[in-house]
């Protein structure tokens, strides 16, 4: 799933990968998907992007932008898989978009479970796009103490660390994924209430918030995760499915995973105590 450190990964690849590529060919889905979102008419995107030549990248959030020249942009969302095949290598047989450039290299999207692949020009007026669009990102130095501190006031209701950080879009692209090694690090629980975090809990957080993000960001992605170029991220991820049966390297406990708020949750019983 595309989350911070993924988005802006894959972001800075596509820049490096696409831009000044003239997109040629477009071929719509090939294998339907029921949970595959589009703007209008995915089949109207060969004409929108046909000729269109790649002019910049933006990651925020759990999407990632490719604008191209005459306004137009396509938006590739949490849960797309985007790849990029160097010149004369195939793409896949199966995917929900792809498109070829003046080079003889191609992009790709496949959605797995869910995910949206959106073609527009000007404006996406989607809730979910702008929010992200226009929140301050953890990786941002105006993420700070007081920014932080604000999130925890503006959320009235009692709710768990999970549910205040991972849910509602109060942290955009922070998700249930990169939750796991924030909270591990920090020592907190992640069906802790918010009620019984005292300041010195709330620093521990945003200090592990902010130094976990960036690290999982320069190592580019979590190694749950694969990138652009379809290589795993080079973080090794503490708590995930990748080290569900390993032993807690702090303390040498078992590792708890259990299902919460619509997703696995990991935990170490010891050190991060409810």
């Amino acid at each position: 799933m595309l989350e911070i450190p993924e988005s802006r990964t894959i972001s800075i690849q596509a820049s490096n990968a696409l831009i000044n590529k003239r997109i040629v060919k477009v071929y719509p889905a090939t294998s339907q998907h029921k949970f595959a979102f589009y703007c209008g008419d995915p089949a109207e995107y060969p004409k929108l992007l046909t000729g269109r030549q790649i002019k910049s990248t933006k990651g925020h959030g759990m999407f990632v932008d490719i604008y191209c020249d005459d306004h137009t942009c396509i938006t590739v969302g949490e849960g797309t898989n985007m790849r990029y095949y160097p010149p004369f290598e195939q793409p896949p047989k199966k995917h929900q978009l792809s498109i070829g450039f003046d080079d003889g290299s191609f992009a790709a999207c496949t959605v797995a479970m869910y995910g949206g692949i959106w073609v527009y020009k000007g404006i996406f007026d989607n809730p979910y796009y702008q929010k992200s669009l226009n929140s301050i990102s953890p990786l941002d130095d105006n993420f700070n103490e007081e920014y932080f501190d604000d999130i925890f006031k503006k959320t009235v209701k009692d709710i768990s660390l999970k549910a205040l950080l991972a849910t509602e879009l109060r942290i955009p692209g922070l998700g249930n994924g990169v939750l796991q090694d924030i909270l591990f690090n920090a020592g907190l629980h992640p069906r802790r209430k918010k009620s019984s975090i005292t300041d010195f809990h709330k620093d521990e957080l945003f200090h592990s918030l902010k130094v976990t993000l960036n690290k999982m960001t320069d190592m580019g992605g979590r190694d749950t995760e694969k990138d652009l170029f379809g290589q795993p991220g080079g973080y090794k991820t503490i708590l995930s499915k990748n080290t569900s049966k390993n032993p807690c390297p702090n303390c040498g406990n078992a590792i708890v995973k259990e299902a919460y708020l619509g997703g696995a949750v990991y935990y170490c019983p010891a050190c991060q105590s409810l």
